[in-house]
């Protein structure tokens, strides 16, 4: 099986995307000016305390005041196996300084989740310098391995701190260990002393940027090739495969071909396809997606499908597969929180303990956590998934402004992704300029984030681009056209790009 890494960065995001035999199976995004990334921690202020809901309200210098629940200790940590010696209440009260560790990003009118639970990843180990626990990934099943893994994390630890075994130490030695814990407490020595001079609202510590997550967490020996597809980016990923004993910096390819890389090997569509409500299935049958505030819903249908036997047999088919689709796309799409599944009605008792059999064992492959409810008579299933980082959902979406934000729409940067593609493709055929009829509102947001100026200084160098704005065209709406004629011919409105 050809296992493939791709990193690429531009509209001002960078995007990491995972495929086996040409198929995507992972996709991370992140906005290179976020600047409030999951796992940061900040130095916080208490901005309110509410008894009612055991939950204090945290000034962190967001727009939103940061949600901290006061009952929660060591629970954070249940994803894994162990068992923490202290628990309790935090007892907190209006303006107290505190450090908080972001554990769920901002999303539409919910502020940001924090905790006082601490924690620094590394590749073996998660230190917790403020939590007395000992756990250990579920993902090492076997026994001994395990216990010897236990023992050894043990050992490590001081009074009042904690550790967890992650999956890749099983692979580790005693002394791969040792030196990680050390650096890990160093980490939090640092926080510490800068915590001590910045003023409340100030990022103490900054979590990894993606190319770094994803070298840390997800690589192994069993790559076929990482190929990244910027120059600046390629050179921070073959220093980081330098690091690695277990991955050849030959793997690391720099693509420097007309098309864009996403385009080139064949992924464009897939990404696309990760904002679109209906999923095909193989046999004909299809998902549809609908994501609401509450909860996400994803109806199963059996589409063109007819079967060759009978209805029951069709429909006990269909859902089969569509079990397996629905733990890829919310992988893919990153969903979490509450997923009800309305699968086709099944008769047989037998058809329904297989399905949810099925979806169980394929959420079992999920590195987030995922808990599956028994299903229902009516053939809902609900289970539910720690969402682990933003989407790509967040990259490619927007709350739409013609509904009263109840929906979405492409955001600016997703069309302008689309619009990069386009163009790479009108230059791989040889142009070199092109014409992007496009909306008014929508060109005025790229001139202005400049979305495409590193572009233009790279792969565009000596290319032309004009835009053409349109006030009737949808946002969504563009078209583009090639041209090598020496004299352009182009209404008076048309504005070339930087």
């Amino acid at each position: 099986m050809k296992k493939e890494w791709f990193f690429d960065r531009f509209c001002g995001s960078r995007i990491a995307v995972y495929a086996e035999d040409g198929k995507i199976v992972e996709v991370g995004s992140e906005r290179e000016s976020a600047e409030h990334a999951l796992g940061n921690i900040y130095k916080g202020k208490v901005a309110n305390v509410v008894p009612g809901m055991q939950a204090a309200f945290i000034s962190c210098g967001m727009e939103k005041n940061c949600y901290l629940p006061l009952g929660e200790g060591a629970a954070v940590f249940s994803t894994y196996d162990g068992e923490a010696r202290t628990g309790g209440v935090l007892s907190l009260k209006e303006g107290d300084e505190v450090l908080v560790q972001l554990v769920k990003p901002a999303r539409n009118s919910k502020g940001a989740k924090v905790t006082c639970d601490l924690s620094f990843v590394g590749k073996n180990l998660i230190y917790l310098p403020k939590t007395d626990f000992l756990g250990i990934s579920r993902k090492i099943t076997d026994p001994e391995t395990r216990a010897a893994l236990l023992e050894e994390a043990g050992k490590l630890r001081k009074s009042g701190e904690g550790f967890i075994v992650r999956t890749a130490a099983a692979e580790a030695t005693k002394r791969h260990l040792k030196t990680e814990s050390e650096y890990l407490r160093r980490m939090y020595r640092a926080v510490l002393e800068q915590a001590g001079s910045a003023p409340v609202g100030a990022v103490v510590y900054r979590e990894y940027e993606l190319p770094v997550k994803v070298m840390r967490d997800s690589l192994g020996g069993g790559v076929t090739s990482i190929v990244v597809g910027d120059p600046e980016l390629y050179e921070k990923v073959l220093r980081l495969a330098r690091m690695r004993s277990d991955l050849d910096e030959k793997k690391v390819i720099l693509y420097r071909g007309a098309r864009t890389m996403f385009a080139h090997y064949g992924l464009t569509e897939q990404i696309y396809g990760l904002v679109n409500p209906r999923v095909e299935l193989e046999n004909g049958g299809y998902l549809i997606i609908d994501l609401t505030e509450a909860m996400t819903v994803i109806d199963v249908n059996t589409g063109k499908y007819t079967g060759e036997n009978d209805l029951e047999s069709t429909v006990y088919e269909t859902n089969l597969l569509a079990a397996k689709e629905i733990a890829r796309q919310v992988r893919l799409r990153n969903i979490g929180g509450i997923v009800a599944v309305d699968f086709i009605d099944m008769a047989e008792e037998s058809h329904r303990a297989g399905v949810e059999s099925a979806l169980t064992e394929a959420l079992g492959a999920d590195r987030a956590k995922c808990r599956v409810l028994p299903m229902s008579e009516l053939c809902v299933t609900l289970f539910t998934r720690k969402r682990t980082s933003e989407g790509i959902g967040t990259l490619m979406l927007k709350p739409c402004p013609h509904c009263t934000r109840q929906g979405f729409v492409y955001s600016d940067r997703f069309m302008t992704m689309r619009i990069r593609s386009a163009v790479s493709e009108w230059f791989a055929q040889g142009y070199r300029a092109v014409i992007i009829d496009l909306n008014r509102d929508l060109m005025e947001e790229i001139l202005k984030r400049r979305y495409l100026s590193e572009e233009l200084e790279g792969a565009w160098r000596g290319k032309l681009i004009y835009f053409v704005p349109h006030r009737t065209y949808h946002e969504e709406r563009f078209e583009i056209r090639g041209d090598n004629a020496p004299v352009l011919t182009l209404p008076d409105d048309a504005q070339i790009l930087y």
